[in-house]
């Protein structure tokens, strides 16, 4: 029996992602055996020091792309919101998995108050600019707290800290069986998720036409249009985790709808823009977005947001 070696980050979420995916794929291929090498990315050993200074995305693919080169696995499951916009030379994201709700979801201490009615100055722990950006906007009183680490490490900080609540990606909470301890799905119109939130992408070498046809089957169409208009909008834009970006793309009745935010670390100024067009333009549409934006005045917030991070205002 052929086995396949798949790389996966070594946390909970990321193994179970990365189980979903080989369940779908024995679905198609039932002979198929699979085996997970789990691999400690520089993302996951840096636990006290915020994404954005330490390089952002990126963080969490790097090692994994490397064993993928060097021919230790045959295909990596990432996290779509995690890979950078510039893929290596030599390997390609070969399918886009039907995503998963791509929104973020707050986590009160107290299980039940909703973000927007937290206490005047409450203190909200999330380890996204993206996030703390679009909420600051809504709520200038609240106070942000940077926290990092797995979702079950998030939760334990949450009961021991002087945390009111904490943003997730929901999609995550979801995968992870603990949708209960959900307290409110935040609306797109407070909170655009992050390029590629909720989708999973299969990455590959190029060249290895056997496991590409395999994986294959699990590209989605409709999610894959959605994150290549979403990561073109990022790479116009130069962003990465270090830059308050979000975007969310999703057809609508076979049109390409796209939603874009930049904004400034304070949650001022935020410029938020819509742009529809074919689906086979995904990626121009991104970029056209991009450039509505910076006409704005977007290129002028980024560029003193990566500033503020050089210690250089």
């Amino acid at each position: 029996m052929q086995k396949i070696v798949v790389g996966s980050r070594d946390s909970e979420l990321a193994l179970v992602q990365a189980g979903y995916v080989i369940g779908e794929l024995k679905k198609h291929f039932p002979d198929l055996a699979f085996d997970v090498r789990k691999i400690k990315t520089e993302g996951d050993k840096i636990l006290d020091v915020p994404l954005a200074k330490i390089g952002g995305k990126g963080l969490f693919v790097k090692e994994i792309e490397n064993a993928l080169l060097a021919g230790e696995i045959d295909m990596a499951v990432h996290s779509m919101k995690d890979v950078p916009t510039a893929v290596p030379e030599g390997l390609v994201i070969t399918a886009v998995t039907r995503r998963e709700d791509p929104r973020d979801c707050y986590i009160a201490k107290d299980g039940e108050t909703s973000l927007l009615a937290a206490r005047h100055g409450a203190v909200i722990g999330t380890s996204s600019l993206r996030r703390s950006a679009q909420l600051l906007h809504l709520r200038p009183d609240f106070k942000i707290v940077p926290i990092r680490g797995n979702v079950n490490t998030r939760f334990k900080k949450l009961r021991e800290t002087e945390l009111d609540g904490i943003i997730l990606a929901y999609a995550g909470v979801l995968r992870l069986g603990l949708a209960d301890r959900v307290t409110e799905i935040i609306s797109y119109d407070h909170s655009l998720p992050a390029v590629g939130q909720g989708a999973l992408g299969i990455e590959t070498r190029a060249g290895d036409g056997h496991v590409n046809r395999i994986v294959k089957v699990l590209d989605d169409a409709a999610t894959k249009v959605a994150v290549t208009a979403e990561r073109a909008f990022l790479r116009a834009l130069e962003g990465g985790c270090q830059v308050p970006i979000g975007a969310f793309g999703r057809l609508d009745g076979g049109e390409l709808v796209l939603d874009g935010v930049v904004a400034g670390l304070e949650g001022k100024p935020l410029l938020r823009e819509t742009i529809k067009g074919s689906p086979e333009e995904a990626a121009a549409l991104g970029r056209r977005l991009a450039s509505r934006l910076v006409a704005k005045g977007a290129g002028e917030i980024l560029e003193k947001v990566r500033r503020q991070f050089n210690g250089e205002e």
